[in-house]
């Protein structure tokens, strides 16, 4: 990779960081109040994603359960992508669209809050999950890139990152992710 590839693509993340920041810092901070006022009210924030955004989601909740940049009682997260036997179970007699919804039905409750992580807003999965969700009272909000898809609709509070680049859309939730945590984390300590 010549430098000038390496300089071009941080460069490019760069400006859609900035875009992000001067476009949806409202909506951002409107979700990390959604995030204040389920864990204010003793609710549960509950992350899934596929691939890369099913390590995001594991990622975050684990910024909330042990810490993100302080020391400070535990907080209620659940990633939903971790429990290998109950995932593999599921999609093999369910079928892997309802890995995420299965979940939600057992585990979620009103004043809980799902959080999905989805570059395109399309897998049948997390569009079941935030299905599974709605049908229980519990909120939704979703990281989304390209056009948001069908995801899009189903979620109370939605940011979309402009851009069609899968690892680029990535990048972005994870940073807003970051933000979003130390944000509520200094409100809650």
């Amino acid at each position: 990779m010549s430098l000038e590839r390496i300089r071009e693509s941080l460069g490019g993340l760069a400006a859609l960081a900035g875009q992000v920041a001067a476009d949806h810092a409202g909506a951002i901070a409107a979700i990390a109040e959604r995030y204040e006022t389920t864990l204010r009210g003793g609710g549960t924030l509950f992350f899934a994603g596929n691939g890369g955004s099913a390590a995001d989601a594991q990622h975050v909740a684990t910024e909330y359960v042990v810490r993100y940049q302080t020391n400070r009682p535990a907080m209620r997260a659940v990633a939903l992508t971790t429990d290998t036997s109950l995932l593999t179970a599921c999609a093999n007699d369910m079928g892997f669209d309802e890995v995420f919804s299965r979940q939600v039905e057992a585990l979620a409750e009103p004043g809980d809050l799902l959080v999905l992580h989805s570059t395109s807003g399309e897998s049948p999965n997390v569009i079941r999950a935030a299905q599974a969700a709605k049908s229980r009272g519990v909120g939704v909000v979703a990281l989304l890139g390209k056009s948001g898809g069908p995801l899009k609709d189903l979620a109370d509070a939605v940011l979309i990152v402009p851009s069609t680049d899968t690892a680029r859309i990535e990048e972005i939730h994870i940073a807003v992710d970051h933000v979003i945590c130390d944000r509520v984390e200094d409100r809650l300590k």
